[in-house]
Formats: structure tokens, C-alpha cells, sequence
């Protein structure tokens, strides 16, 4: 979608929830807020819903509400308050519907308020402060993300070994990767301001570019390559910042990387 049929779609979208008195508030999320992001050909429409009481569950069965409703290929009940629908155009639209007493099972970065009878924009502003001081991390432990990388590099490459081979993708290439990107990014300087604070995995190579480029490019090796890599690169990064740094975890995981032989093909 182009940014100005999906500034259309924002609009629409507006005035048919304004149009409803039993609608309460709309707060745009993501990209769809253009909090200093501007919606791109790949952007999603995510936004917020609060309803009076009672009316939540009509909105999320019932969706003519939204535009071009006629256009809908399918849409898909992801959690207890939230949606995913899918146009034929196509286009995705991600939504929750709340009424005011669930707002505090919300969580909010960038967003904008859209529509407000009343109370929504401090609201949020309470939701925003409460969700930056419990991603703040102060007190965390950068040690603790480098042996869960060492653990994980040696269970993925143990399962590749065993002949697991999907599940050494896993490993390496999902549960690794949650804990070495938060601790690259507590040991590196970047543009941290492009990242989101929600999610590790959003626009980590456009604040850490080299980085993100080397980590993409292990991520598309099959698993042996992809571990020997990842031990590497977290050790480069570690290595004199994490103290005390692991020296006898990394050589007894190295150790058996290199003690297999004939590794690709178990």
C-alpha cells in the first residue's frame, strides 16, 4: 500500500469509528502513528480500540466497522483482545479492542491518539511511561545473555550433530537470538534511537548495520557454519567488556565444535 492510500485507509478508518458512539478512543501504534517513521510499502495498520463495556467482543466478531470490509481475505483471532485481518489488496491490519477497565494489559512505544471522548490521551500516557520503565533495564546482567548464547550454540549444535536438524535451526537461529541481541546491543554503540523497545528484533541493522549484516549472513549458513560464526562474533563482542568473561565455557564449546567430523551430514 502506497503512503497515500494508507493515509486514505487511516482516515477512513477514523471517521467509521467516530461515527459509532460506542467507540471511546483510537490510538494509532507502529508505523501507522508516524511518530518519526513514515509508513513504508511493507507497513502494517496497527492501532487500539476502546469501546464502552460490553462492546468488545461485537467489535472483534463483527468487523463491517472497518474499511473496505468487503475486502477482507480472511481475518484470524490472535490473542484474547487482538486481531490480525488480511485484504485481498493486499494489506494487513493488526488491531485490539478494549474497553477502559483492559487498558492496563496494554503495552505502548510509539503511538498517537486519534480519537479521545474522554480520558484516552492521558491514559496512555500512563500506559507509555509504565511500559518504558519495564523495558528499562538497569540492572541487567550482560553475563547472563553471554552463557545463555554459549549454552544455546552448544545445544543447537548438538542437535545438528544428532541429526535434529530442524531443531538446531531453532536453537541457533530463534532462542539464541533473543538473548545475543540485547546483549550486543547493551556492548555496542549505535543509533540506539531506532530501535524499538518492544521487540530485539526490529531495525537492529539499522542501528548497528556491520552487525546486522554479519548476523544476517550466519543466519542463512546451515547449522555447524552458522555456530562456529556466532561463537566467534560473540566472543569478539564480549571479550574484554563482559567481566568475568567465560574463557573456559567458550573453549569447552569450541572444543566440540571442532572435535566432529563430518558435521554437515550426521
Amino acid at each position: 500500500m502506497n503512503l497515500t492510500d494508507f493515509r486514505a485507509y487511516t482516515a477512513a478508518l477514523t471517521a467509521s469509528l467516530a461515527a459509532d458512539p460506542r467507540v471511546i478512543g483510537l490510538i494509532a501504534a507502529g508505523s501507522m502513528a508516524e511518530q518519526g517513521r513514515t509508513p513504508d510499502a511493507w507497513s502494517d495498520h496497527d492501532f487500539l480500540v476502546v469501546v464502552e463495556d460490553g462492546a468488545q467482543e461485537s467489535f472483534r466478531t463483527d468487523l463491517r466497522w472497518m474499511p473496505m470490509h468487503e475486502r477482507i481475505a480472511f481475518s484470524i483471532r490472535e490473542t484474547e483482545h487482538g486481531l490480525k485481518v488480511l485484504y485481498d489488496i493486499p494489506h494487513l491490519a493488526e488491531f485490539a479492542i478494549f474497553d477502559r477497565a483492559e487498558l492496563d494489559v496494554m503495552v505502548a512505544n510509539d503511538y498517537r491518539v486519534l480519537i479521545d471522548r474522554g480520558g484516552i490521551a492521558e491514559a496512555m500516557t500512563r500506559i507509555a511511561a509504565k511500559t518504558a520503565a519495564t523495558t528499562a533495564t538497569p540492572d541487567y546482567d550482560p553475563q547472563r545473555d553471554l552463557l545463555m548464547v554459549l549454552s544455546l550454540i552448544y545445544v543447537g549444535y548438538g542437535r545438528w550433530a544428532r541429526g535434529e536438524h530442524l531443531s538446531a535451526h531453532v536453537f541457533l537461529k530463534h532462542h539464541l537470538m533473543h538473548h545475543l541481541l540485547r546483549l550486543l546491543r547493551h556492548l555496542h554503540a549505535g543509533d540506539a534511537a531506532r530501535l524499538d523497545s518492544l521487540d530485539p528484533f526490529r531495525r537492529f541493522e539499522m542501528a548497528y548495520p556491520a552487525l546486522g549484516e554479519r548476523l544476517n549472513a550466519l543466519m542463512l549458513l546451515p547449522p555447524p557454519d552458522c555456530a562456529r560464526g556466532l561463537l566467534d562474533l560473540v566472543t569478539e563482542a564480549a571479550r574484554g567488556k563482559v567481566d568475568p568473561f567465560p574463557e573456559a565455557g567458550v573453549r569447552a564449546v569450541r572444543e566440540v565444535i571442532a572435535s566432529r567430523r563430518n558435521d554437515r551430514n550426521p
